[in-house]
């Protein structure tokens, strides 16, 4: 039987402290809260009859002013009001359903309550989910789309780089007529570029895994000339993008701003990932050890395993202290998890390591392995620079001149002097083309060699990750030594030089080069991609190179 309570309310008041006999509002479901008693007749204010009746203390009256105009709840009211009228005290309407109950639902019912509460929890998750699905498919569809259209038409620009042009350019145009189409655009991909922004580093990993195959054929020699110019190149890279910084900032004195968009943080990984993870590493890996050719090929039967160990080592690795991560970096642990089972699988199957690590790779769409599916996202991460961008267009347009000139300064410098110091010390032409976008993001860097022929784009990639670790560990320490004291030539500075591993060593330190660490490392992948797809610059690059 359904029952309504109703408050009672009544004059009494103390004399001593007119402000004790006003009721004071609390925010914790089905109690109440004693108002304050009197200093001297230590009078405390009785309770109201709202209590819950699980409650130790019987329901007493609370007094308010003698004027008040007391008005009855109707049972279909979501709050309750106090006197209207005469100055009197008005009880502001809570919007707290548990404090609604509290007062107006009977208590046996206060169990279906609970259940109704899990089972609200429940549906939003669901809705999340599949917002993120729907977002990052949508990305994901685009840039397959836009890849097979530019090899139709036989077009060499970077496909994912046009794809980005077109959704910050239609971001652009929402936001000068409708801006809150711009917002609700931005809102709808957000769990697509929290999904990428989380797992970014993985997808640079399979260039790592497979690294014993590319260097196989690499002289020792040329491996030691390889590393000196990443090294060298790195810092040299750095001090220009630095230092031509500061030297525009003092030309154009613009101040610098603090109040950007803030930047969003993914979650960390929780104990239930990394126990489902390891549940299909194991699971999977049994499949294949006993049927290699369970799911088809056996590139297909080793993805799951593979691609689980790659997460786990992600995962672990980034869950380990700072001091160890200088040293032992998420994305090398990351690649270490996914070589140490294929040892282990091609030790206890029989097939060899060079087997598993060609499975591991295949670059064939009809035949994927656990490293194409990751590879896979590069161009997703390209057309997801467009969001971020945007949402740092402000800071862009006060701050151009230093930015755009810094990161077209630093960019063109990379890329020549990485040839002009391998014809120097004389390292093979093809090997030195390999290593140009040295300094320039892995979805980008890829891109850029698929102009050149005759290149390693295995070499290019592990060279492009190894530039990021050096600059993950010592650009901090490099800049302080330098002097590059600016938030906005470190942060340029870090990514021109180190790409998305630097900018990811420098975010968690110094949030003030943040905004410009993420500007950089898109604008120089971008800019670099730009200049190489320009035949006279390929030409001249080729024949410095030699």
């Amino acid at each position: 039987m359904a029952a309504t309570a109703m408050i009672r309310i009544t004059t009494l008041r103390c004399r001593h402290d007119p402000l004790s006999s006003l009721p004071r509002t609390t925010s914790v479901a089905r109690s109440c809260t004693l108002p304050p008693r009197c200093r001297r007749c230590r009078l405390l204010t009785p309770h109201s009859s709202c209590c819950s009746p699980s409650s130790s203390v019987s329901p007493r009256r609370v007094r308010v002013r003698p004027t008040a105009a007391l008005k009855r709840i109707p049972g279909s009211n979501t709050s309750f009001m106090g006197p209207a009228d005469n100055g009197a005290t008005t009880l502001q309407r809570s919007s707290s359903s548990h404090l609604r109950r509290s007062l107006i639902i009977p208590n046996y019912t206060a169990g279906t309550g609970d259940a109704s509460a899990a089972s609200s929890g429940l549906l939003p998750a669901i809705l999340g989910v599949a917002h993120l699905l729907v977002s990052l498919g949508i990305v994901f569809a685009t840039d397959k789309f836009l890849k097979q259209a530019f090899v139709a038409a036989s077009i060499k620009f970077p496909s994912a780089l046009f794809g980005m042009f077109c959704v910050f350019s239609v971001l652009v145009v929402f936001d000068t007529f409708v801006p809150a189409l711009a917002k609700a655009f931005m809102d709808f991909f957000a769990p697509a570029t929290l999904f990428i922004q989380r797992w970014l580093p993985l997808f640079y990993v399979p260039t790592l895994v497979v690294l014993p195959l590319a260097v196989r054929d690499v002289p020792a020699a040329s491996g030691l000339k390889i590393f000196a110019i990443t090294f060298g190149g790195w810092f040299a890279t750095l001090v220009v993008a630095g230092y031509t910084v500061l030297a525009v900032r003092k030309l154009v004195k613009t101040e610098l701003i603090t109040d950007t968009e803030p930047m969003s943080k993914p979650s960390p990984f929780s104990t239930l990932e990394i126990w489902a993870w390891s549940a299909i590493f194991v699971t999977s890996f049994g499949v294949a050890y006993f049927n290699p050719t369970a799911l088809g090929t056996t590139a297909i039967t080793c993805l799951p395993f593979l691609l689980a160990a790659n997460v786990l080592g992600y995962m672990v690795g980034s869950g380990l202290p700072a001091g160890v991560k200088k040293v032992l970096h998420p994305i090398i642990s990351c690649a270490l998890s996914a070589d140490l089972a294929a040892v282990a699988y091609g030790y206890l199957s029989g097939s060899g390591l060079d087997a598993v690590l060609g499975d591991y790779l295949t670059k064939a769409p009809s035949n994927p392995g656990a490293g194409d599916v990751l590879m896979g996202f590069l161009g997703s991460v390209i057309i997801s620079f467009a969001f971020s961008m945007f949402k740092q267009r402000k800071l862009v347009q006060r701050h151009a001149a230093e930015i755009f000139t810094s990161i077209a300064i630093a960019s063109t410098f990379s890329l020549y002097s990485t040839a002009v110091i391998g014809r120097l010390i004389g390292l093979e032409p093809s090997l030195t083309i390999s290593i140009l976008p040295r300094c320039i993001t892995v979805a980008l860097a890829l891109s850029i060699v698929s102009f050149f022929e005759g290149v390693n784009s295995t070499l290019s990639a592990a060279v492009v990750v190894l530039t990021g670790l050096i600059g993950a560990n010592f650009v901090q320490a490099a800049m302080d030594k330098l002097g590059l004291n600016d938030p906005i030539a470190r942060g340029i500075g870090t990514a021109s030089s180190a790409h998305g591993l630097g900018t990811a060593a420098l975010s968690a330190k110094e949030p003030e080069a943040l905004p410009f660490c993420a500007i950089a490392y898109g604008l120089t992948g971008i800019f670099g991609s730009l200049i190489c797809s320009v035949p006279a610059v390929r030409q001249s690059l080729v024949f410095i190179a030699g």
